[in-house]
């Protein structure tokens, strides 16, 4: 029985129309009962929005999917509730093309796919997109990097300057 379920969720998909782009990992997907599904990209991390190439990531997949009908094979969910897939454009693999072109990491935490980190080593050794830094900081570091306190200290400099006043 388990077994069974497995298989069925390991093989459930959702195609439809790429309706949105909300950075270089994750995308929102319209299928033909006008549901909209939020989909995280499976085995790999772009950059932050707010982190150096986030922008580019972003574009980069926003060229590749924008407007265009995907097939997404789902994997499971996130703990926000996305769900993760492998977003496929007829033959093109979607996710694998991030990480050759430069735009993302394989995301060695959840990976399971050796592909993909054999797409990061390329990337890397011909120093495509976010490679051309030698010291580029992978996304889920920079998640857990402390957050610059320099705007809490001049907001509490403000506020107790006019209470001298």
């Amino acid at each position: 029985m388990l077994n069974i379920l497995l298989f069925l969720v390991l093989n459930q998909s959702i195609e439809g129309k790429v309706i949105g782009v909300l950075d270089g990992d994750t995308i929102e997907v319209l299928d033909d009962r006008h549901f909209s599904h939020r989909i995280r990209l499976a085995e790999i991390d772009a950059p932050e929005k707010n982190q150096a190439f986030g922008n580019q990531a972003k574009m980069a997949l926003s060229r590749k999917v924008f407007g265009e009908n995907v097939k997404v094979e789902l994997r499971q969910k996130d703990r926000y509730g996305r769900d993760i897939g492998l977003v496929l454009i007829d033959r093109r693999n979607i996710n694998m093309e991030m990480v050759e072109e430069g735009y993302a990491w394989c995301y060695t935490q959840y990976s399971r796919d050796p592909r993909f980190r054999v797409a990061q080593n390329n990337a890397q050794l011909s120093r495509k997109g976010l490679w051309m830094d030698p010291h580029a900081v992978p996304p889920w570091e920079f998640r857990r990097a402390p957050k610059s306190t320099s705007s809490s200290k001049s907001s509490s400099k403000s506020s107790s300057s006019r209470r001298k006043k």
